[in-house]
């Protein structure tokens, strides 16, 4: 009954005008203050401000106008290999020799340029068709080397021409001599199959790997050249590795995307 005379006598009182009204903590205005301006700021940010981001791709260097895999027309026995890799040859140059029943054949270059593998070996049997060697399309051994990087047609889609690209040269350490600098030349319109990459390259293992996920798009990465560095290439470092770099050497490369503002992640 005690607790109920009081609780009715509070209710019945007339408001406590007379007790100062209690307004916020100092320390209370100072987060508030702050949390207004991180507001401000972020909103801001997110209105003007930037954000780069890249795209990974694996690839490999080579030059425009690729490789291709030279197949013997005939069966037998190879009997003589007549070039030696590394070696230019010109169209119709005999690379080696094949006994056959009807007598030894040559197999010939179908097209210009530098023997970079050798697969038949003097003594070795080859099917019809089997691949002997790999040529690459190159007039010049003075040629510029370009990057040929492989994505998903999705990813390639957001690439544009002119971009800038780092590539990661799986023999030169990154932490010493840093990575070499492109820009994008051309993106591919339409995936390619194994099968046209490997015939491109020259290479169906490479084909296989860049493959792996589905037919990727090919895009085309010309490599900034330069006079002061061994390899007659740009590097993030100053001088890059002190020896050249070869075709066929395989690449990771990092493509910079077009910077975005923050807002346009929020935006349909």
């Amino acid at each position: 009954m005690q607790f109920r005379q009081k609780a009715l006598s509070k209710l019945q009182s007339p408001e406590e005008l007379d007790v100062p009204v209690r307004f916020a903590r100092p320390q209370g205005r100072l987060v508030l203050a702050v949390t207004i301006v991180v507001i401000a700021v972020a909103g801001y940010w997110a209105l003007t401000g930037t954000v780069a981001s890249t795209l990974s791709a694996p690839g490999v260097l080579t030059h425009a106008e690729g490789s291709y895999l030279l197949q013997s027309p005939v069966a037998g026995q190879v009997t003589e290999v007549l070039v030696a890799e590394g070696r230019s040859v010109e169209p119709g140059t005999p690379v080696l020799t094949v006994r056959t029943d009807k007598g030894d054949r040559p197999v010939r270059a179908v097209a210009g340029g530098r023997v970079t593998t050798l697969f038949a070996r003097t003594g070795s049997v080859v099917a019809t068709g089997a691949d002997v060697a790999t040529l690459e399309r190159v007039t010049d051994p003075k040629d510029p080397l370009v990057a040929m990087l492989y994505l998903p047609g999705d990813d390639a889609s957001t690439i544009r021409v002119g971009a800038r690209v780092d590539l990661g040269v799986q023999s030169v350490p990154r932490d010493r001599f840093g990575v070499l600098r492109g820009r994008v030349e051309a993106v591919g319109r339409t995936p390619q199959t194994r099968a046209q990459i490997g015939a491109f390259l020259g290479d169906s293992g490479l084909a296989a790997r860049f493959s792996r996920q589905g037919d990727p798009v090919a895009v085309l990465v010309r490599l900034d050249r330069s006079a002061a560095t061994p390899s007659g290439y740009a590097w993030s470092s100053t001088d890059g590795p002190p020896h050249a770099i070869d075709s066929g050497t395989p690449v990771a490369g990092a493509v910079r995307l077009s910077a975005q503002r923050p807002v346009d992640w929020l935006l349909p």
